[in-house]
């Protein structure tokens, strides 16, 4: 959840900084009259440090980063929650910044992107990169640069995935040991911990954010994810996931469990993602789903309020067929995409500032901030000053992966190996979290059928409003989860069947059709 950002470089510094800034090969370009101007859109993603500032472009990360790569950003923040329909009202009054960076999903031939890249909004990218991005080509993988495609041209320049697989369980270890429990690897041991949990005074055992945003495993378990990516052939058709009726009635009937029980809030659909955390800082929760590379950030802030706290990432609970975790991703994140009408100069400088993202020198930047400030140099090592607030962990985290358009955002490992509790994350990745995930069968371009019926259609991480309605009420105990075949039957009506018809066509003929691991 990451945003992209614009940078000029045309540098005013010495030739053999621009040399190391920009690409570390070629020759350095020349001095320009001062900075380069760049505006650029980000999602906040929800970062306190950055929501706390009352000027972001005086932010004294900004304004290194422009001094490094000789750019002057102006950064508007776009509240995450709002960020498309931000972006489809900039759109609309053609009121598009030089870089916008987009959250994840956002490609060029998704039903977001695809009308702004037909329309000429935006620029392909292609010859900027041969020229200024060498080591943008270097670092990002082939099946991201795909990703970034309209026509077999690059629209967008990605932060990248080494692994699909992101999102993890979380666990309070201390909360746990305190059950006499070991760590839940089923559904049923799952269900067993949250009730010890609940036993020993812990008020919702399971953080549950609304609309089911990070708190999908339990369909993962089940393997009925209702998403874009998650289709797969049941008979002659392509169906989404959750066509599976019997895995589905056993997720909800988990959820409902969950409910009934008080296992998480009652309040559960209105959570939203600033409650769902500070809940789970002030230690009322002890499992939850999010990104695993932010596992240092919810180990210090939990300390805040209990100095005791020891969170760990686990393998998410299993479900029938022994295989669990939350989604796959795509190889990309955030999108970073160049306004169109930019001059030839100023598009050179935006990617030679995100060339020199994915640099040593830009890596050394993001990770540990300012030499004699945030890290010293000694016998030739970084010695880096780690945060130990939580003001101080929102800040690194401000630099190292909101004002970091261009990464590897399956883990840092160049900050996490500085410290015992990185390297046990790195440790738990590798081992765990690689090893997890559903995927589907999926289409690029999306099907035109998904984006046409908004009741109905699937997207990247968010589900149809139809599915979503019922579940709620299911867990509720507004509707019976036996009804899960009528639900079914609504969503075809609503455009179900069209989309039913044209992932069927679309896969019979080979067209655009991205097979997942277990398809």
């Amino acid at each position: 959840m990451k945003s992209w950002k614009k940078s000029a470089l045309l540098l005013t510094l010495t030739a053999s900084l621009a040399l190391t800034a920009c690409s570390g090969q070629g020759a350095s370009p020349k001095e320009s009259p001062g900075p380069v101007k760049v505006s650029l859109s980000l999602s906040d993603s929800l970062n306190k440090y950055a929501l706390a500032s009352t000027d972001i472009n005086s932010d004294k990360w900004v304004k290194k980063l422009g001094e490094m790569t000789g750019v002057q950003l102006d950064i508007k923040l776009v509240p995450h929650a709002e960020f498309k329909p931000k972006t489809a009202l900039m759109f609309a009054s053609n009121d598009i910044p030089d870089v916008m960076n987009t959250i994840q999903g956002m490609f060029p031939e998704g039903p977001d992107m695809i009308g702004a890249i037909k329309g000429g909004l935006f620029m392909p990218l292609d010859d900027l990169l041969k020229e200024y991005g060498q080591d943008l080509l270097k670092a990002i993988p082939k099946e991201a640069w795909d990703e970034v495609k309209y026509k077999g041209k690059i629209y967008a320049i990605p932060e990248y995935l080494s692994v699909p697989t992101r999102r993890a369980t979380f666990i309070r270890k201390d909360l746990l040991d305190a059950t006499g429990l070991p760590a839940p690897k089923t559904i049923d041991e799952f269900l067993n911990v949250l009730r010890a949990m609940k036993k020993n005074g812990i008020e919702q055992p399971f953080a549950f954010r609304q609309n089911f945003v990070y708190s999908d495993f339990i369909f993962g378990a089940y393997d009925v994810m209702p998403y874009s990516t998650m289709f797969e052939k049941i008979g002659d058709e392509v169906v989404p996931k959750f066509f599976k009726v019997e895995q589905m009635q056993k997720a909800l009937q988990v959820y409902k469990t969950m409910y009934d029980e008080g296992l998480m809030t009652k309040d559960f659909a209105s959570v939203d993602g600033n409650k769902w955390t500070n809940n789970i800082n002030a230690g009322k929760s002890g499992i939850w789903n999010h990104n695993a590379n932010l596992l240092m950030t919810w180990i210090n802030t939990t300390k805040v309020t209990n100095p005791k706290s020891e969170v760990v990432i686990i393998p998410s609970p299993v479900g029938d067929d022994g295989k669990g975790g939350m989604m796959k991703y795509s190889y990309t994140g955030g999108l970073s995409y160049i306004n169109s009408k930019v001059s030839k100069e100023k598009a050179a400088a935006i990617v030679k500032m995100l060339n020199f993202m994915v640099t040593e020198q830009g890596d050394k930047f993001f990770n540990f901030g300012i030499e004699g400030d945030t890290y010293q140099t000694q016998d030739g090592k970084v010695v880096y000053k780690q945060p130990k607030t939580p003001e101080e962990t929102y800040e690194e985290q401000f630099r190292s992966v909101i004002l970091r358009l261009v990464e590897d955002t399956a883990l840092n490992r160049t900050l996490l190996n500085q410290t015992e509790d990185g390297k046990k994350l790195i440790q738990q990745f590798d081992t765990i979290v690689a090893k997890e995930g559903r995927d589907g069968i999926s289409f690029a371009p999306e099907l035109t059928s998904s984006a046409k019926f908004t009741d109905a259609g699937l997207k990247f991480s968010d589900m149809p409003p139809v599915i979503l309605d019922h579940m709620l009420k299911m867990v509720y105990g507004k509707e019976p989860i036996s009804d899960w075949p009528k639900v079914l039957e609504e969503w075809k009506a609503k455009g179900g069947n069209d989309i039913i018809k044209e992932a069927t066509e679309r896969y019979n003929k080979k067209e655009g059709v991205k097979l997942g691991d277990s398809n």
